[in-house]
């Protein structure tokens, strides 16, 4: 960190994680603690290659800016990882209320007078962040269950609950299969047995019709007989 009158720099060397053909960003802190509007401007040897946001601005007493500075994607890597660009940070007291509108070339120029403060920022290139190791499957003597790995890295700690709950939910689905089975076999059973009895009953309402029909000839045939006779009889005694 800088400890300069009018701002602190933090930190002091930009570091971009390198990575070809992809943009990367960095950011800076410049913290006013006096009690003066202060104006900053950021300069670089390789404005092409750099973005700054903002890089220009008026920082209010106690308070705090952040700057953004975005390196643009590159095709190749420097040789042995080194960067020799260098960014240049000025700042100047000016009239309280001013704003980044009221910014002009003029007030950093120190020919006029005016009293510049300058800090030069390192840039350097760090090593992308690497991805977490895969966790190992298992578990250590007195800790929880580990949760399992998946083949592209990633760490799968519902795959065991699935595979449970699956298999509890086939186990509901059969046993509710097997009681439909039941109740309708139940239902198909009881169903033969009343078809069965109302077969008897047909049969036996068909046998009493036929007797019915078949006894009133009969009768008839007796009784006629019977009268017959009566006048036979009543004839050979007349």
């Amino acid at each position: 960190m800088s400890s300069g009158d009018l701002l602190q720099i933090e930190p002091l060397e930009l570091q971009f994680p390198f990575e070809l053909k992809k943009q990367i960003s960095c950011s800076m802190q410049l913290t006013n603690k006096s009690d003066n509007y202060v104006a900053f401007k950021v300069k670089t040897t390789n404005p092409k290659k750099y973005c700054v946001r903002p890089n220009t601005g008026v920082v209010v007493p106690h308070s705090a800016c952040d700057v953004t500075v975005t390196m643009q994607a590159q095709k190749e890597a420097p040789p042995d990882m080194q960067c020799r660009d260098k960014f240049l940070l000025q700042s100047v007291v000016v009239k309280p209320g001013s704003t980044a509108k009221d910014i002009t070339a003029e007030m950093f120029n120190k020919e006029s007078g005016n009293h510049v403060e300058e800090c030069k920022l390192k840039v350097s290139y760090v090593p992308p962040p690497q991805p977490p190791s895969p966790v190992r499957e298992g578990s250590e003597e007195g800790s929880s269950p580990r949760a399992s790995v998946s083949d592209n890295g990633t760490v799968n700690q519902t795959s065991e609950f699935n595979v449970m709950s699956k298999g509890f939910e086939r186990q509901e689905s059969t046993s509710e299969v097997k009681a439909l089975i039941s109740r309708l076999n139940e239902e198909k059973h009881s169903a033969i047995q009343q078809n069965n009895k109302l077969q008897q009953e047909l049969e036996l309402l068909k046998r009493q019709s036929n007797r019915s029909r078949g006894g009133i000839p009969f009768m008839y045939v007796i009784i006629v007989g019977f009268i017959g006779i009566l006048l036979g009889y009543l004839l050979k005694r007349t």
